[in-house]
């Protein structure tokens, strides 16, 4: 195999690496799909265990409703770490965020 074969291997096993790192971060809250609000995305089911799932995680991004009928746009949620939402304590990416820029 060629290096820049290899160089492009090893790019795509850190890429898939630090997605499964980001993922392990979440405790599926539900706060970022509006549970706090009590108007959560339609997609977003209460497990047994008392977390949340999305039903189509993989496809997720783009225009959705809350149970309600609220139209909203789901977007990754680096894109929206800066902003405020209700419950939005609770949520371990910011928590994580919050301890590396303080430290």
């Amino acid at each position: 195999m060629l290096t820049q074969d290899l160089d492009q291997v090893r790019y795509q096993e850190r890429q898939e690496k630090e997605a499964q790192d980001w993922e392990a971060r979440c405790h599926s809250c539900g706060m970022c799909c509006g549970v706090k609000d009590k108007d959560p995305c339609e997609e977003l089911v209460l497990q047994k265990s008392g977390k949340y799932s999305c039903k189509v995680y993989s496809n997720r991004f783009g225009l959705h409703k809350t149970k309600s009928g609220r139209v909203f746009s789901c977007v990754p949620l680096r894109d929206i770490l800066h902003q405020s939402w209700p419950g939005d304590e609770q949520c371990s990416y910011k928590n994580d965020m919050k301890k590396v820029l303080h430290s």
